[in-house]
């Protein structure tokens, strides 16, 4: 193993550096991943652009996190073995003691880093990690492939497992990106009719191809109307932040249909009480998953052939790859990788 390593760490707000580190050791509960892939996510942003100048040394950023174990710290579960292949999401690791964790709500656990936030993430050849916070990764999925889906994947994909919606029902995804793109084809592949609601006719054509059998233009139609005309539909998955847009869809959602957010942002909704209560809609906030949930999504995705559209360059071009996240260029996520290669898919 070598003694430094390569990392892309946050030198001020927006800025990324390229630095070498010395080679961490894992503590108590911990292992050293040697990264492999690490996906670039709308939410770094707010870690990239937020970043506190305090932090020393600092802060590496990445939640998207797929290489193989290097090293062991003491107390790590048996589970785990050198070599094994293993991703960390944005979730870095559940502590076992708050009441969240001992009613086995491990996602909701008041004591667990943030990777790329409040802990250092995968921008890098080596991470530290909590062993409670790994996800064993297929063999039947590269590196590149699997990063995204242990955030955009099993966000998406445990919104759809919520949304209450049965086969053969209307589910909306709101948003054809990062996340979209993935929730559009779980739920085409989970017996669902998928709508996709966008903006614009330039992504008709993919949105169709991913899963959906109808798209709906935000700019040409009121997406409300249009779904009450389909029927209503029975789950509305809206992975974006704009509270006006998502506020209106609840007008399409069926009776007892639900609202599931994953889109995080400051405006409230706004929606008008009597919508709930005279068809027992509901709103649901839904965030990304444990562990246990990631494997669950990752062995889907192998099963039904989902799979993120990626773009990958190497870690030295992260500000590049990060740039084109911010502006909506990548179609539809940016991956970074320990090699020197710069591979479309």
């Amino acid at each position: 193993m070598k003694d430094t390593y390569r990392a892309m760490q946050i030198a001020a707000s927006g800025v990324l550096e390229l630095v070498e580190r010395p080679t961490p050791v894992p503590q108590h509960g911990e292992v050293l991943i040697e990264v492999e892939a690490c996906g670039i996510c709308g939410a770094d942003a707010a870690d990239i652009e937020r970043a506190n100048p305090a932090t020393r040394p600092p802060r590496v950023p990445g939640h998207e996190v797929v290489g193989r174990i290097a090293a062991l710290g003491p107390g790590t579960p048996s589970t785990w073995k050198l070599g094994q292949r293993v991703g960390v999401g944005r979730l870095g690791g559940h502590c076992n003691q708050c009441d969240e964790c001992r009613r086995g709500q491990f996602q909701l656990c008041r004591d667990q880093p943030v990777l790329g936030a409040t802990c250092d993430g995968g921008y890098a050849e080596m991470m530290v990690a909590r062993s409670t916070g790994l996800v064993s990764i297929p063999d039947e999925l590269r590196a590149e492939e699997a990063a995204p889906i242990l955030c955009a994947g099993i966000a998406t994909f445990n919104a759809l497992k919520k949304c209450g919606a049965e086969a053969g029902d209307l589910v909306a995804v709101v948003g054809v990106g990062g996340l979209g793109h993935m929730a559009l084809q779980y739920a085409r592949r989970m017996g669902f009719k998928v709508a996709a609601i966008g903006r614009g006719q330039d992504i008709a054509g993919d949105a169709l191809a991913l899963g959906a059998h109808v798209y709906i233009d935000t700019n040409e139609q009121d997406a409300g109307a249009r779904l009450k005309d389909l029927g209503g539909a029975q789950a509305i998955i809206t992975t974006i932040a704009h509270a006006a847009t998502v506020s209106a869809l609840v007008a399409g959602l069926a009776p007892q249909g639900r609202l599931v957010v994953l889109g995080v942002g400051a405006e409230p909704l706004s929606i008008p009480l009597g919508q709930l209560v005279a068809g027992e809609r509901s709103i649901l906030g839904s965030i990304t998953g444990t562990p246990y949930e990631n494997e669950k999504t990752l062995e889907f995705s192998v099963l039904a052939g989902v799979r993120a559209m990626i773009e990958t360059m190497p870690l030295e071009r992260a500000p590049d790859a990060y740039r084109r996240m911010k502006r909506g260029e990548a179609k539809f996520r940016m991956v970074l990788t320990m090699e020197q290669a710069n591979r479309p898919h």
